[in-house]
């Protein structure tokens, strides 16, 4: 088979392996695909494209190891063999139970999974492909992969099957319940979602909603210290996710912790997008919302200058909106805080893997006037499928398990979605076009952009194992941004940043030298045991002025009380 060829087989297989995760996501609130014999199409073209293979060897070698350990199976079963066993990746929890190494039919079950998905990875990952495309086939082969591990499946998972017997069938009984109500739903239930309610026992730190437009609410939380430090903390939240993630319970709230900490906090709210708001623009969320708080928070500290915290995607609103200040000569913000945020999105990591069709993800976009929050959350699910929807189907469906509360999974099964005009503009200037690096490319506000001009000291927070932000992708801000300390978390996009004082997990590193490349930096970096939380509290304290009295009220008379935190913007929720 020539190249041409081997290249339409591997983008069949590409196609066939989208569409059958599609599919799998389809059943549990997903998007639909089309498409038929999509089964067929894919093992077909997998067939096919083991004959000309980018190193041969490489392909032959994986073939002949997985006939050799499965040989050795075999030769174990019989008791014939020492073959040691084949252990899962570090992390994976799904073959943990006794049962799956003590029962000799279900340890040859899982040991022949484990190699089934070895040869398939070292298979894919020698595909004739270019980088984005092999990076594509390697995520659905996983996805595949995952998808189709014996424990998903009440015949060959002895744990469920244990589970129906010690219950006389009743576990069956009430996975069906389950699945009926999630189908009911359109989605994997996976927390009890009536233990939370806004305001009672999460989103509870006390505050008020002092101004609201289309756009957001501004929240000022009440002082919880006679003194506060003379420059106020203005929170910059995703507005693809809601705000209460930084503030769930007293125990691991963030929020709670800064104005624990002797500042003055207040926080953005955004809106959950309707059809109707389509028009909203990214300038409107730099405009409206960025520097509309900034001009609030002023009026109402009376400081003049404002320190900033941006997670995610509400970090790159910021860092434009910074650099719009920047090009007016306007030094309000003193410092800004950025949590796993992309500035440079040349290297997106495994979300890019659903960007390879931007015409259609904006013509659905707009014929929808939103991106909607229900798709978007099954996006960022099936970037951790075993953990956020696999486990829940073994777990709810197989063994008929009610979820358990938790607070963080509560927050992510309450998405939001995002208007036309400023998702576009987001997909395209930023990880189709890479614009926002680009010195003088965007115009925003009316403002020629340069991130290379923003003087004021910012504070980058990545996390090691982040799939969305990956830190090596937000380490390149070093070498944009001028005065940037980069600190990096342990675990992911969420859990690394939401890890309280309180229990003072996991651990950061730190490293005061940059400009020699990430992986340098990462080789001499300081290991610290610990949240990245008590790194940044001193960090903050010295660009946060002198203590002054703490506020009697939150508001003034410009800016008056309108409902007590947390707010209605953050309680409309999608059906």
């Amino acid at each position: 088979m020539d190249n041409k060829n081997y290249d339409k087989v591997t983008q069949d297989f590409l196609t066939a392996m989208t569409t059958e995760t599609q599919k799998l996501m389809e059943m549990f609130g997903g998007k639909a695909s089309s498409g038929e014999n999509d089964w067929v199409k894919l093992n077909e073209a997998w067939g096919q494209m083991l004959k000309t293979p980018q190193n041969p060897d490489d392909v032959m070698k994986a073939i002949s190891d997985y006939q050799k350990n499965q040989l050795g199976l075999w030769a174990g079963l019989l008791g014939t063999s020492s073959e040691k066993a084949t252990k899962p990746a570090a992390g994976d929890r799904r073959f943990n139970s006794q049962e799956w190494s003590e029962n000799p039919i279900f340890n040859y079950i899982k040991e022949s999974y484990l190699m089934a998905s070895h040869m398939m990875q070292q298979t894919a990952s020698n595909a004739n492909l270019d980088p984005k495309k092999q990076k594509q086939l390697d995520f659905y082969t996983q996805q595949y992969i995952d998808a189709l591990a014996p424990s998903n499946f009440i015949a060959t998972n002895p744990e469920a099957l244990q589970t129906a017997i010690d219950t006389k069938g009743q576990s069956l009984m009430d996975g069906m319940q389950n699945l009926i109500k999630d189908m009911e739903k359109g989605r994997i239930s996976m927390t009890d979602e009536t233990a939370f309610s806004l305001g009672e026992n999460i989103a509870t730190t006390p505050g008020s909603v002092i101004f609201e437009n289309e756009l957001m609410q501004l929240i000022q939380y009440s002082p919880a210290t006679d003194t506060v430090a003379e420059r106020p903390l203005l929170i910059i939240p995703p507005c693809i996710n809601k705000f209460y993630i930084l503030d769930l319970q007293a125990h691991n709230s963030f929020v709670k912790y800064a104005v624990d900490q002797g500042n003055t906090v207040f926080l953005i709210s955004w809106v959950n997008a309707t059809p109707e708001q389509r028009h909203l623009s990214w300038d409107n969320y730099v405009e409206s919302g960025v520097l509309k708080a900034l001009e609030v928070v002023k009026a109402v500290s009376g400081s003049k200058r404002v320190n900033c915290v941006a997670w995610c995607v509400g970090g790159t609103i910021t860092a434009s909106a910074m650099a719009v200040l920047a090009a007016r000569k306007d030094n309000t913000i003193s410092s800004a805080t950025f949590l796993t945020t992309l500035t440079d999105f040349e290297d997106p990591g495994e979300i890019g893997v659903f960007l390879d069709d931007p015409e259609s993800i904006l013509g659905d976009v707009n014929a929808a006037g939103v991106l909607d929050g229900k798709n978007l959350s099954n996006v960022f699910n099936l970037l951790r499928s075993n953990d956020l929807i696999w486990s829940n189907v073994v777990n709810s469906y197989l063994k008929g398990k009610s979820p358990a509360p938790f607070d963080i999974l509560y927050w992510n099964s309450d998405p939001t979605s995002l208007p036309a005009d400023m998702y576009n503009y987001y997909l395209t200037n930023m990880y189709q076009q890479n614009n926002l690096i680009k010195p003088d490319c965007l115009t925003i506000c009316g403002e020629k952009i340069n991130l290379g001009k923003i003087t004021a000291p910012c504070y980058f927070l990545s996390c090691i194992d982040d799939h969305i932000a990956p830190w090596k992708s937000t380490f390149a801000a070093t070498d944009i941004i001028p005065n940037v300390e980069f600190v990096l978390g342990g675990s992911g996009h969420v859990a690394g940043v939401i890890n309280p004082a309180s229990k003072n997990r996991r651990n950061h590193w730190i490293n005061g030298e940059t400009g020699q490349g990430h992986d340098h930096w990462l080789e001499t970096a300081k290991d610290v045991q610990g949240t990245w939380w008590n790194h940044w509290a001193p960090w903050l304290k010295k660009r946060a002025g002198k203590q002054v009295d703490a506020p009697k009220a939150v508001g003034n008379k410009d800016y008056p009380i309108l409902e007590p935190a947390p707010g209605s913007f953050v309680k409309t929720r999608i059906n």
